[in-house]
């Protein structure tokens, strides 16, 4: 079975070290080295030449993006997963326009990880599978790829423990909701409350309903879905 080498660029010793660590764990990938800045990766890539990058963006003589331009203007076969702070729309689309396999905002969740590692040896392990391809193939491909960029989307702002107590919120309750309601019993904003409920309105473990109330005036209605599980 095929295994790939990985290079880190992290100038955080310690998150560095934790990401080898985790790398260790995977008996397709090896841990071939770390780099703390823009040119010992670009030093690194050219000797250890890795078949996968995890990459920060933030580094103390550059930024990760321009590791991804330096690998498509000079041909370098090696795959990107960015692992970085950086949430600005502007270096999320650069990443994923040069090519980016997966874009992963810290703090990191090491099962989102994990997920992206096994879906990078399934891109691989098609491609190495069939010479020539259909369009079901090509449609496979462009969903390995893709599927992590949906979800990054999709989970965006949404953290596990806010999550955990509007769920447990609904399940002790057969009520049903409204965004000023929630805001209020949890102490959070509505802002954060209307997202939240929305996000679980799309993962159906609540639905919504449209109220015009007593003047008119429509609002959005949240009760827990009949199929839902905490």
């Amino acid at each position: 079975m095929q295994t790939y080498d990985v290079l880190i660029v992290e100038d955080e010793l310690r998150q560095a070290e934790l990401h080898a660590d985790f790398i260790r764990r995977h008996t397709r990938f090896r841990a071939v080295g770390i780099a703390s800045t823009l040119a010992e990766a670009r030093e690194l890539v050219a000797s250890l030449k890795p078949r996968l990058i995890l990459l920060d963006n933030y580094l103390p003589d550059g930024k990760g993006i321009e590791l991804l331009e330096h690998l498509l203007a000079n041909k370098i076969d090696a795959r990107v997963i960015f692992i970085t702070a950086a949430s600005e729309m502007e270096t999320c689309g650069k990443a994923i326009a040069h090519g980016a396999f997966d874009y992963i905002i810290k703090p990191i969740a090491y099962d989102r990880l994990s997920a992206a590692l096994k879906r990078f040896c399934q891109f691989l392990d098609s491609q190495a599978a069939h010479i020539l391809v259909d369009q079901r193939r090509v449609d496979e491909l462009y969903n390995l790829q893709s599927k992590a960029v949906m979800e990054e989307r999709r989970t965006k702002g949404i953290e596990e423990i806010t999550l955990g107590r509007l769920k447990d919120h609904f399940l002790d309750s057969t009520e049903e909701e409204t965004t000023d309601g929630v805001a209020r019993t949890l102490g959070i904003s509505k802002t954060t409350a209307r997202r939240y409920l929305e996000y679980l309105v799309e993962v159906r473990f609540l639905r919504a309903e449209i109220s015009y109330g007593k003047v008119g005036r429509p609002e959005r209605i949240y009760r827990r879905a009949e199929t839902a599980v905490n």
